[in-house]
């Protein structure tokens, strides 16, 4: 094959009009050619975007380029969320509020189940995606709790049944084990994550930054208690379902491509509230509080019950118990 001389390529390039790069190119000056390139390309994209609708456009200019949520100064997270309670308001066309309160010191949330009162009746299950705005797509709704059904006593909890229809409950000779997010002391979904956008609040509630996850679900597959979801597609909320009272680490409305958890309804126990899944337990088999605090209900649990945790042997060090009278 004849070879062209680099010179003449050049030539010809310029010739017709393309840019084209010196041989000689030193890597300095690759690099400050190609940072002019990448600003070029963003104000390329801005002039794009002012085509658009204008809130749309600033808002999701503005979101694009934010920084991870807890590195973000009081006035950045104040400014995320005009801009999320401007554009939530506007979708489902009702206020609202999204909550940026902080983990309390001296504050460290627990939450205990009495297996043996469990009535498998799954009230726990609606309770929560009700509070926490998880889509609704007939077919596809996303629960951050689920309930498994074994023989009573178990075999494992591995080979449980996840999805089971019954016409009454509970059924004889079964025992139902609710199970969500552990919030995990030591959690290996925030160990796996590339970009810590999964992480551990100071009062212990595993959290996370929607607007910094990349969708990889490594920490999906890290998790050992099935307890993380992912939004394949465009989550469905309709308006009258949608509860306007939302956090930003927890019940807001989530998009495609970003994984979802339980935060123990970060929204309500922040406020001194029980969570939506011990408030609907019709049997009282659930328990929540501050586990620092000796007089609080779990604490008392601790102190009294037959106890475990789930896959204790992991290390894991879970949050959740489950306790037999």
């Amino acid at each position: 094959m004849e070879k062209i001389p680099l010179k003449e390529i050049e030539e010809n390039d310029a010739h017709q009009g393309r840019a084209c790069c010196p041989a000689s190119l030193s890597r300095r000056q690759l690099i400050k050619h190609s940072a002019k390139i990448s600003t070029a390309s963003l104000f390329g994209a801005a002039a794009l975007l002012v085509g658009c609708d204008e809130m749309a456009a600033q808002v999701s200019w503005a979101e694009h380029f934010q920084k991870a949520y807890r590195v973000m100064s009081d006035a950045e997270i104040a400014e995320a969320i005009n801009r999320l309670e401007a554009r939530y308001s506007s979708h489902y066309e009702k206020q609202v509020a999204v909550d940026s309160s902080k983990a309390q010191p001296g504050v460290l949330f627990g939450a205990a189940l009495n297996i043996q009162k469990c009535i498998g009746c799954r009230r726990c299950v609606k309770a929560c995606t009700v509070e926490n705005n998880q889509s609704r797509a007939e077919g596809e709704e996303i629960e951050w709790i689920r309930v498994l059904k074994t023989d009573s006593p178990p075999a494992s909890h591995d080979s449980s049944e996840h999805y089971y229809r019954a016409e009454e409950v509970p059924e004889q000779n079964t025992e139902y084990m609710p199970i969500s997010c552990m919030q995990c002391e030591n959690p290996p979904c925030v160990k796996v994550c590339p970009v810590q956008a999964t992480y551990r609040e100071d009062d212990g509630i595993v959290v996370v930054d929607y607007n910094w996850c990349i969708g990889c679900r490594m920490c999906i597959q890290a998790c050992p208690y099935w307890a993380r979801r992912f939004n394949w597609r465009e989550p469905t909320l309709a308006s009258e379902d949608m509860n306007p009272s939302t956090h930003y680490l927890g019940n807001r409305p989530r998009m495609k491509g970003v994984v979802e958890k339980c935060t123990f309804c970060i929204q309500r126990v922040r406020k001194g509230r029980y969570p939506a899944c011990v408030e609907a337990c019709p049997v009282g088999a659930r328990k929540f509080g501050n586990l620092l605090d000796k007089d609080s209900e779990v604490r008392k649990v601790l102190a009294s019950k037959r106890v475990f945790r789930l896959k204790e042997e992991l290390n894991t060090e879970p949050k959740f118990f489950y306790f037999v009278d």
